[in-house]
């Protein structure tokens, strides 16, 4: 093993440094920003915080940061709801969908795969227009329903655990058949064991996409209850003929991120494995 000496050893630590400050430093200003009054923020910036930070986080909390809309808690439980809903839906259609593919004998089966497949060209922002109009024709608008369910399908997380069931050893479905274990029990007891890494990467990353949706819910949803966490930092931002509460504005930033770095952070380990140690 060759030991690192000199400059080999203090680069890595540099970028590493830079890498900090430059993903920190956002969410610094966001936090000094939210500890302060609007009037503080006018004119120039502190450099320290301020007295009023949980006054602050209390106000958009409970009361929103305009007189219309909704208060950040009913957003965030919102934006909670779509990103778990997004990202289980898309799990569990995904798993199912590459074990049919993988482990089922039919006519046809290459085919049904590319289909899906071929759907990676067809994002939400090309078919937006006729699912809106499903939609509505369905009566979903401005609802939990109207949020998740046009979004659940994933031929990307298809296409990965089909990948990731074409490693598994035949031997285990050869094993599972002798013991008399039915296609039903073979996946309960072994394959989705087996796939827990590559479905808390998914989860991760799904979350991450749910949570940070923008045009759908922009679209699906006229109601401010109904408003995510997203949309409500924009309309908080955008307002006429006043000055934006820019210490309000920080503060609901600071709380939209942190259900996707707690997600991130819990499940950190599980995520890391599934690139690192593919299980068989």
């Amino acid at each position: 093993m060759v030991e690192r000496r000199g400059l080999s050893r203090v680069i890595p630590h540099i970028v590493l440094l830079a890498g900090l400050l430059l993903v920190g430093f956002p969410i610094a200003i966001a936090l000094i920003a939210s500890s302060h009054t609007a009037a503080d923020l006018v004119g120039h910036f502190p450099a320290t915080f301020g007295s009023h930070l949980i006054d602050n986080y209390r106000h958009v909390l409970l009361a929103g940061s305009t007189n219309k809309g909704a208060p950040v808690a009913t957003m965030l439980w919102n934006s909670l709801v779509m990103a778990l809903g997004i990202s289980i839906g898309k799990i569990v259609i995904s798993i199912a969908s590459a074990y049919a593919i993988v482990y089922f004998r039919f006519p046809l089966r290459g085919l049904c795969f590319w289909l899906i497949f071929v759907t990676l060209m067809l994002p939400v922002q090309v078919r937006i227009l006729p699912t809106y109009q499903v939609v509505a024709d369905l009566h979903m608008l401005d609802s939990y329903s109207g949020l998740i369910v046009p979004l659940i399908a994933s031929a990307t997380a298809t296409f990965l655990f089909r990948q990731f069931f074409f490693t598994l050893p035949d031997e285990l479905l050869e094993a599972a058949r002798i013991d008399g274990a039915g296609p039903l029990r073979f996946f309960w007891d072994m394959v989705l064991p087996l796939s827990r890494t590559t479905i808390a990467a998914l989860f991760v990353v799904e979350f991450i996409y749910g949570w940070n949706l923008y045009l759908w819910p922009l679209i699906v949803t006229t109601r401010e209850n109904m408003s995510t966490i997203v949309m409500g930092i924009q309309h908080m931002v955008v307002v006429a003929d006043q000055t934006p509460s820019w210490n309000w504005i920080m503060a609901t930033a600071v709380l939209a991120i942190l259900p996707p770095l707690l997600v991130v952070i819990f499940m950190q380990r599980q995520f890391v494995k599934s690139f690192v140690e593919p299980e068989k």
